[in-house]
């Protein structure tokens, strides 16, 4: 089949070497410009992009879909199939409509539950117990397709957002291995969403970085895990920052919020419904990630000790 391929991330990556090891055409990788990353802003490829170039293949990084260059080169291309994989831009009308199989996505949530951004965090900061990968027609809405396959998985206690994230990448890739395959064969079976079913969620921004130890334990354990690896949940020590980077749920229950309850090998602290959440693994500003154990080692802290001032 001949396909373009249009995806940016890391999670994309799977799915774009699945489609070339199956013997696909792409006729071409769409990706998100250059950006420039780290202290000293180099300009970095996306990790589409170095997969793609390792596999041979060309790559257009237009910085935008809606001039209608993209379009037009599109059009000369006349591709039988569209893969999009968190590209990162919508794709005009225009641009749905020329295909003959249309356009595919590849969505990190079950549908349509978490429609929008940030689908794999969200999933965690909202107290989701299991979440998944939906592949979906696509429409002029975001994320709101007709679905195609869906497979579905169980969130960790203690799993982050970049764990889950490792996880879901190849899961999604085997998911648009078998719809590409069920529309080769005829088989395929739209399911249209149920709009009133609908959540979106944005883009994380460091504003929902700082915990407030006046929420539950429950809600600061899925904001620290949500947001790890970025943009991590923080709060202050002695004024200074410290990041969360994982978390576990106790059964202590004492101190007002954000007391210090625990600092021995174990750093505990009560949050606002009077349960505690132990913070299993730290990043000092400054300083490199370690376990809660070894921040504790050369951390001056005492118990009754009141994180965030």
């Amino acid at each position: 089949m001949n396909i373009i391929f249009m995806g940016t991330p890391d999670f994309a990556v799977p799915c774009l070497k699945v489609l070339h090891a199956d013997g696909h055409n792409i006729l071409a990788v769409f990706t998100q410009p250059d950006k420039p990353t780290g202290r000293r802003q180099l300009l970095t490829p996306p990790p589409v992009k170095e997969a793609a170039l390792e596999l041979g293949l060309c790559v257009l990084q237009p910085a935008t879909l809606r001039d209608g260059s993209a379009e037009r080169e599109i059009r000369v291309m006349a591709p039988d199939l569209i893969v999009v994989v968190a590209y990162g831009k919508i794709l005009p009308e225009a641009i749905l409509s020329i295909p003959q199989y249309g356009c595919i996505n590849i969505h990190a949530s079950i549908l349509p539950k978490y429609r929008g951004a940030s689908p794999i965090q969200s999933a965690i900061l909202c107290g989701e117990r299991r979440t998944g990968v939906t592949s979906m027609l696509m429409d002029r809405g975001m994320d709101t397709g007709d679905i195609l396959l869906c497979e579905k998985t169980e969130i960790g206690e203690t799993e982050t957002a970049g764990e889950l994230f490792d996880r879901l990448a190849p899961m999604g890739a085997g998911v648009l291995q078998r719809t590409v395959a069920a529309l080769q064969a005829g088989t395929l079976r739209p399911l249209r969403q149920n709009d009133d079913q609908a959540t979106y969620c944005k883009m994380l921004d460091k504003s929902l970085s700082p915990i407030d130890f006046s929420r539950s334990a429950k809600e600061i354990h899925h904001q620290i895990l949500g947001l790890s690896p970025w943009p991590c949940a923080k709060t202050l020590v002695h004024g200074k920052g410290l990041k969360v980077l994982r978390s576990a749920l106790t059964d202590i229950k004492a101190g007002v919020p954000g007391q210090v309850v625990r600092c021995d090998s174990r750093l505990i602290v009560s949050c606002g419904d009077g349960c505690c959440v132990e913070f299993l693994e730290v990043c000092p500003d400054g300083k490199k990630r370690m376990s809660a154990q070894d921040y504790l080692r050369g951390a001056k802290l005492s118990a009754g000790l009141l994180l965030g001032e």
